[in-house]
């Protein structure tokens, strides 16, 4: 697996939004094309916007924390007719738990935790340049 970062948020020509997911040393990028509410949720926690009550992520967070377990990672694992597929891996004392999930919720969550995102390696395929992106 390659662990990335999410280096910002993007908007194709076609007015799609994009959630940029680069390798550590920045040369390659994996856009994921979410829908506008998601990105949204997603820019919360990197702009370190504060909300007056809990978002769907918090709420899942403070879920998770409630009952004892601790998200570890989320992985990208694949892509099935242009749709990206994730899990998120969490820990309930000696049980591990592993749930699918949107990238785009993954993401959300994981940047809520502080948590490492990675790829499936054969994903690295579906990856550009980050010189040839533009940020917004």
């Amino acid at each position: 697996m390659i662990e990335v970062k999410v280096k910002g948020v993007s908007v194709d020509q076609g007015g799609n939004f994009l959630i940029l997911l680069v390798d550590d040393e920045e040369t390659k990028v994996l856009p994921v094309t979410v829908g506008k509410l998601e990105a949204q949720n997603i820019l919360v926690p990197i702009e370190g916007v504060e909300v007056p009550r809990p978002l769907s992520h918090d709420l899942l967070k403070s879920t998770i924390e409630a009952l004892g377990a601790e998200v570890k990672q989320v992985i990208i694992t694949k892509i099935e007719n242009n749709t990206y597929f994730a899990e998120i891996h969490m820990k309930q004392g000696e049980k591990d738990v592993v749930l699918d999930s949107r990238p785009s919720d993954a993401i959300a969550l994981a940047l809520r935790c502080d948590i490492p995102i990675f790829i499936k390696f054969p994903l690295i395929e579906f990856t550009y340049d980050l010189s040839d992106i533009k940020l917004i």
